[in-house]
């Protein structure tokens, strides 16, 4: 049986521990504050990257994808503990230069089996996928079928997430400065979502009641199979995925169903106070 390796990138929002236990090497990518720089998950937890972004007067902090030799080491690593294969699944490549790091570091080891899939996603839209990917390599599929599997059930992942404003995704360079300044003169609760790789807004409500009510008519509108609730301080994650939850039915179990906070890598686009998820629908 071959032994399949499954790596992902902190921009998936995975929890180290979570991560740790099935398996899932990640790949941190860097956060700046200022002069200061930090390996998001490593060297900067969820907490301290939280702390450090509500602190009065705090520079705005920036990311950037990991060098290609980080990716060879978390790779080199694996082989040298028995991997044969390796599939490695990223943030969507048009959000992040973090997929053309892995695969300039997959050319460095041409005489290894590695599989690079681009998420076309993030946070727990690339998770939901690693998580699969460990499932698979758990009961020893190999490691092209897993590549191929994660490539098609992209196409079922949804992500949608309630921000107070659109000024932090302007500012990341997510989104053009006309949006945001639109966004702010219509004093909108913009949700957005990710459609092949860019970032769209799906609905422009006026309150935060409104939006939050959108998000959850959004998430449910197909059977879930998997739901990972994803917040940012100070919002109140639990009482939306009991609502989530309770309007998707008996059909969704708990044990496919999680509540994470946005870690460092995708936090500064969005900015506190945000509430959302990312479902995997049921394959029609």
């Amino acid at each position: 049986m071959t032994r399949v390796a499954i790596v992902t990138d902190s921009a998936s929002d995975l929890p180290p521990a979570a991560a740790a236990a099935a398996g899932i090497a990640i790949v941190p990518l860097v956060v700046n504050f200022g002069p200061q720089t930090f390996k998001a998950g490593v060297d900067l937890s969820t907490e301290q990257f939280w702390q450090r972004m509500t602190a009065p007067d705090a520079p705005f902090p920036t990311t950037a994808a990991s060098a290609p030799g980080e990716f060879k080491a978390v790779y080199d690593k694996a082989f040298a503990e028995g991997a044969e294969a390796i599939v490695s699944i990223h943030v969507a490549g048009s959000l992040s230069a973090t997929l053309k790091s892995a695969e300039i570091a997959k050319g460095l080891l041409p005489n290894r089996e590695i599989h690079i899939v681009d998420s076309g996603s993030a946070s727990m839209g690339e998770g939901i996928l690693a998580q699969i990917g460990a499932e698979m390599a758990a009961q020893g599929t190999p490691a092209a079928e897993i590549a191929r599997v994660l490539d098609d059930r992209k196409k079922d992942l949804d992500l949608y997430v309630a921000l107070d404003t659109l000024e932090y995704l302007k500012k990341g360079g997510r989104i053009s400065g006309a949006r945001a300044a639109i966004g702010t003169l219509l004093s909108v609760k913009p949700i957005i979502t990710i459609r092949d790789g860019v970032v769209e807004t799906a609905d422009k409500p006026r309150t935060r009641s409104k939006a939050r009510e959108r998000t959850i008519e959004l998430l449910v509108q197909r059977p879930i199979e998997r739901l990972a609730v994803l917040f940012t301080p100070p919002a109140d994650a639990d009482s939306f995925r009991k609502e989530v939850v309770t309007r998707a039915g008996s059909q969704l179990q708990a044990k496919n169903v999680s509540v994470q906070p946005v870690g460092a890598s995708v936090g500064p686009h969005l900015g506190p106070g945000c509430v959302g998820a990312v479902v995997l629908y049921e394959r029609r």
